[in-house]
């Protein structure tokens, strides 16, 4: 792992998570792309990071999600002149949260 003076950094390819301003692995973030909607823009979420167009990257959590919402962060990222409709993107975070287990859980030792 690299260092540098803001501390130790992950290996392979960071992004910094439009909602809480930290920097992350590409691993542990969601990729969001801008597409046409029938009512106009629209965040769509892009886990295979695929899809093609300017991304924008967000932790998969509701606080960075409400965090980015609040701040306009998805209009700016993905240089929309308008806000996106980011329903999408609430629909999978609040999917992934379900899924994994709680810290509370999951440090707890086993008997």
């Amino acid at each position: 792992m690299a260092t540098d003076r803001t501390g130790p950094r992950p290996a392979g390819p960071v992004r910094t998570c439009v909602g809480c301003r930290r920097a992350d692995s590409r691993s542990a973030l969601l990729r969001v792309v801008l597409e046409v909607g029938e009512r106009g823009p629209v965040a769509v979420p892009d886990p295979e990071c695929r899809r093609s167009g300017r991304g924008a990257w967000i932790h998969p959590s509701a606080s960075c999600l409400d965090l980015a919402v609040r701040r306009k962060a998805f209009g700016r990222a993905l240089r929309s002149s308008t806000g996106p409709d980011t329903g999408p993107v609430a629909d999978r975070v609040a999917a992934l949260v379900q899924e994994q287990p709680s810290e509370e859980l999951r440090d707890r030792k086993r008997v």
